[in-house]
């Protein structure tokens, strides 16, 4: 069983048992001086080739796709390589006997097939299969685009911090100017006045 969340992990486990046999960092396999270095690595899709034992990671608004080897005998993952697109990917599938398939965010090049060629995955020749469907998503490119337009991915998971010390204190400001201009009636019914002492004291609470 393989999972991957917000941690910037992707998990190796035992399904039975739920016992965790791998973990792969994600940050370690990025460069700092990749445009997307300080992007976050909420996993969008895994997929799984059994023919390969491969698997494909895609990552939220990140060009690329993480490629491992899946080791039974050991249990575990390997860092193989990763494939860097030019445009968004929107995701990613295994197909038996003929590869990884990838859908990006480009109406001249909608697909992009890649297969292992000595040891390394790598963009293949456009082939008639590759034409065929290419054709049917350029045919129907607005509904496509329009679906994957209002996705917005991760972003609504994400924590967010604000920085609220500013608008806490100009709000208080205005709730002591109110109080001094229109201060609260005293016991008698008649508007308490603030000695200016008391103003200060306030003013510096």
């Amino acid at each position: 069983l393989l999972s991957s969340s917000g941690d910037r992990t992707l998990r190796l486990w035992e399904y039975r048992s739920g016992r965790e046999l791998h973990c792969c960092p994600l940050t370690s396999l990025r460069e700092p001086a990749e445009p997307w270095g300080d992007k976050r690595s909420a996993a969008s899709r895994i997929a799984y080739w059994g023919q390969e034992s491969c698997v494909a990671l895609l990552c939220d608004s990140i060009p690329v796709v993480y490629i491992f080897q899946l080791d039974a005998r050991r249990q575990q993952l390997a860092y193989r390589q990763q494939l860097a697109f030019q445009h968004r990917v929107w995701d990613v599938a295994f197909e038996e006997g003929q590869g990884l398939w990838v859908l990006q965010d480009c109406r001249e090049a909608p697909l992009v097939l890649c297969r292992p060629v000595d040891g390394r995955w790598q963009a293949v020749p456009e082939n008639t299969a590759l034409k065929k469907v290419s054709a049917h998503l350029q045919g129907n490119w607005a509904m496509l685009e329009g679906v994957a337009g209002v996705d917005a991915g991760f972003s609504g998971l994400y924590k967010a911090t604000f920085d609220n010390v500013a608008a806490y204190l100009r709000k208080k400001e205005e709730r002591l100017q109110k109080r001094r201009q229109n201060p609260p009636p005293g016991p008698n019914g008649q508007a308490k006045k603030m000695k200016p002492e008391e103003a200060s004291l306030r003013c510096s609470s």
